[in-house]
């Protein structure tokens, strides 16, 4: 399970640079640049507080932010990547002012070719 840091603040997952949910997905499949990669569980934060009522109604969610979590990554030519899912030691979620997931991306996505 890597530990997740994620500058997403306009995600309502975001708990001060932490992921409130226990497993995300990181989609690209075709990726080959971080940039073409995204989190696809990204939910854009309608509000300006860390705690919000919606983030009740998912299954997946913890409720408490944590630094570990598991990634489903459907970014398949990432050197990371085994069987569609995230074995970095450490991965960083990026795109401070996103507004739906394509405005994110996985900083640590590193291409196998």
């Amino acid at each position: 399970m890597p530990e997740l840091k994620c500058t997403v603040q306009t995600c309502m997952h975001n708990k001060q640079f932490l992921c409130d949910l226990d497993k995300i997905q990181v989609g690209g499949n075709n990726a080959k640049t971080p940039r073409e990669t995204c989190c696809d569980s990204f939910q854009e934060r309608k509000d300006d507080s860390y705690s919000n009522s919606y983030s009740n109604s998912y299954s997946n969610v913890t409720g408490t932010a944590s630094d570990l979590s598991c990634v489903d990554c459907k970014a398949t030519d990432c050197m990371y990547n085994c069987d569609c899912e995230c074995h970095a030691g450490k991965i960083s979620v990026e795109g401070s002012d996103a507004c739906q997931c394509e405005g994110t991306e996985c900083a640590t996505f590193k291409c196998n070719g």
